[in-house]
């Protein structure tokens, strides 16, 4: 079976996070989103994978994975210059394809428990396409599947006002090359792009069998800041503790923490789980890193307290205030004036910003 990570969109909702790198590259738990999509494909034994590149620093991403090598992988690069959507981008894989069975699998989706039985089920199954579904409490917000009296599949409605049921594609489908067919008949939807939906209800109306299977575990699609924290929760939630840096008191640490290499948490300073620090960081002067908190590589922070949140590589934190629910861009800077005592902050900042409060 042949893989497709889809790796294209602007990231609009995300911004500014999305103007010096895909959305797909931002770390939940210190990894990329979009890693945890190729490591979930090499687990399941999907090893062959194609990655859709849209025009947003595309370099960054063949930089991180390169020839798939590292990842127990075989790599290549499809470009797709303009977000015409997710059957256009497939399309763009046709040759990758060939004659095989494939799953898509778009790069800012988290599965737990991953896609392995899934692909077994595909790969021995007679149908010529197979969704995952997840119940959902904001349907109308997705692709939504409608069923027939009887539970069998009978059509998909792309974000609906009245949702036929409260069961959302998951952004994971498998397929048979049957599915160029329907891509080849379709015409831009309103929004100028290939609907996806469409070429599966296609399959559905030419009496093509197509299957679906129910998500039992959570899934999360990380369009949306509450959607990036809320999976660093979920995956922070099954963190395995480790230390390998040094800890100059052992109750500096409370609860399930991981430590890389060469960090250093000084005497004073309090980290509390589920938590990740990465390498070569300095936590100290009384600092508290809090609950649900993940620091990159090369992070110094002297004070305050931080919680809930997502701090990139390379960060220098020094204020005496609370920050919580932030996703802070690499290279950034947050340091105290003398000025206020606000209680706390909430930020979304961008690569290398400068912040003084």
């Amino acid at each position: 079976m042949k893989g497709i990570i889809l790796h294209g969109g602007h990231g609009t909702r995300l911004r500014p996070l999305t103007h010096t790198g895909p959305k797909q590259l931002i770390p939940i738990a210190n990894k990329p989103i979009s890693q945890y999509v190729l490591e979930d494909m090499v687990q399941a034994g999907v090893k062959d994978i194609a990655i859709v590149l849209g025009d947003l620093h595309p370099e960054k991403v063949k930089q991180h994975y390169g020839d798939g090598h590292h990842f127990n992988s075989k790599i290549r690069y499809i470009p797709q210059p303009q977000p015409k959507g997710i059957a256009h981008a497939i399309n763009l894989c046709a040759k990758h394809v060939g004659d095989n069975p494939f799953v898509v699998y778009l790069g800012d989706n988290l599965l737990k428990g991953g896609i392995k039985d899934f692909v077994k089920s595909f790969e021995i199954s007679n149908y010529d396409a197979m969704i995952l579904l997840r119940k959902v409490e904001n349907p109308s917000l997705f692709g939504v599947a409608k069923f027939d009296e009887n539970g069998t599949l009978i059509g998909l409605v792309e974000k609906p006002k009245q949702p036929p049921s409260s069961y959302a594609l998951t952004g994971i489908y498998f397929f048979r090359p049957v599915i160029f067919k329907m891509i080849e008949r379709l015409k831009p939807s309103w929004r100028g792009e290939l609907e996806i939906t469409e070429a599966i209800q296609l399959l559905i109306d030419n009496r093509y069998n197509v299957g679906h299977r129910f998500v039992k575990h959570w899934w999360k699609d990380t369009g949306a800041l509450e959607d990036i924290l809320e999976a660093n929760r979920l995956v922070l939630d099954e963190l395995k503790p480790q230390i390998k840096g040094k800890i100059e008191v052992n109750n500096c640490i409370q609860g399930r923490v991981s430590v890389g290499e060469n960090t250093i948490i000084k005497c004073g300073s309090i980290v509390r789980g589920p938590t990740i620090i990465g390498d070569n960081c300095i936590i100290e002067d009384d600092a508290y890193i809090g609950p649900y908190t993940s620091v990159g590589n090369n992070v110094t922070i002297k004070r305050g307290e931080i919680e809930n949140s997502i701090i990139l590589d390379n960060c220098f934190i020094d204020i005496n205030e609370r920050i919580t629910d932030s996703l802070i861009g690499s290279h950034s800077t947050i340091v105290a004036s003398q000025n206020g005592k606000p209680k706390g902050y909430r930020f979304t900042i961008g690569e290398r910003s400068k912040i003084t409060i």
